[in-house]
């Protein structure tokens, strides 16, 4: 059985289809629009929880972006894009790995509701929420300052997990970074990357790059001006 990655546009799910991508591994794409803002029933019919990424190989089904990727690396990488233990930066690549959905994500996402629920952002909770952020991104961006990629100046899997939290997923949180000129330049080598510039032209082929600083015009108020919510 061909390896299958169920793509919802405009979400976590390009992780995949780029990874694949780098990796030239023969594979094929489903395709799944949002409706009009949250997953569709054909996403939901893979995975109760109704997220993707969703692949399929053999007998199972697995969704969870970073399972996913693990699986895909471990199966079909030979070697590429994942450092071994003997490797001399195989913690920093552990640590990157995880970063994206243990870290960067999930303070994204709290921020990003606060801002949705028009919380005042003086008040202490939300003020430590924002601070976080403030914090994450000046550790990637000084990070970066020295760096190609993630792990040194290796790109890996690990800059494939962080990408997303950086580039569209600014079109649901807003997030400006006009103050990180190393994210920036980070972000303009992804996006001339090959397996990046295929991966999009195959699963996303009409959405922005979102790549600069100033934050990118929001998927929900699109979809207002188009009166589909």
């Amino acid at each position: 059985m061909t390896l299958i990655i169920h793509h919802l546009q405009v979400s976590q799910s390009e992780r995949i289809v780029w990874l694949a991508e780098e990796l030239g591994i023969d594979y094929r794409l489903v395709i799944h629009k949002r409706d009009p803002f949250l997953s569709p029933q054909s996403i939901k019919d893979l995975n109760p929880l109704g997220q993707a990424p969703v692949i399929q190989d053999d007998l199972i089904t697995l969704p969870e972006s970073g399972a996913c990727a693990e699986y895909i690396l471990q199966k079909y990488g030979n070697g590429k894009l994942a450092l071994g233990p003997s490797h001399k930066d195989y913690a920093q690549y552990l640590y990157w790995f995880h970063f994206a959905n243990g870290n960067l994500h999930p303070q994204l996402t709290r921020v990003m509701v606060l801002k949705l629920s028009n919380v005042n952002p003086d008040e202490f909770h939300a003020q430590r929420h924002f601070l976080q952020l403030e914090k994450f991104l000046k550790f990637i961006d000084n990070h970066l300052k020295d760096k190609e990629w993630l792990v040194g100046d290796e790109f890996t899997a690990a800059d494939c997990m962080n990408v997303f939290p950086l580039t569209t997923m600014r079109t649901f949180s807003g997030l400006d970074l006009s103050e990180y000129p190393n994210i920036l330049r980070y972000l303009k080598r992804v996006s001339e990357r090959g397996g990046y510039q295929r991966a999009r032209a195959k699963g996303d082929p009409d959405l922005l790059l979102m790549i600069d600083g100033k934050p990118p015009a929001q998927f929900l108020d699109r979809l207002k001006e188009e009166g589909k919510i």
